[in-house]
């Protein structure tokens, strides 16, 4: 997404709304989110630890996944694509 700058009137907006105390704030017009929205919810900056390993793949995958990794290191997308199927896996079983 490209970012916009704001203009003076609508800095001065934003300023207005971040000066007044949150009690003054009238939120009757936004819904409550259902609980079912925080099902997957997950804290920002959660670092699981990480645990040196040596694994054998099949070396048709290894060059695939150091191909096809982004900006990230092939490393992280095996550890991405496990921790996308362990998700998968643990709904099935819920």
């Amino acid at each position: 997404m490209k970012k916009t700058e704001l203009d003076a009137a609508q800095k001065a907006q934003l300023a207005s709304l971040a000066a007044l105390d949150d009690s003054q704030i009238d939120t009757n017009d936004i819904p409550e989110a259902p609980a079912e929205n925080w099902v997957d919810a997950r804290r920002g900056l959660h670092r699981p630890l990480k645990q040196p390993v040596t694994i054998r793949l099949d070396s048709d995958i290894l060059a695939w996944f150091k191909e096809h990794a982004e900006q990230r290191g092939y490393q992280t997308e095996i550890n991405k694509v496990l921790r996308h199927y362990v998700a998968q896996q643990e709904k099935r079983r819920a």
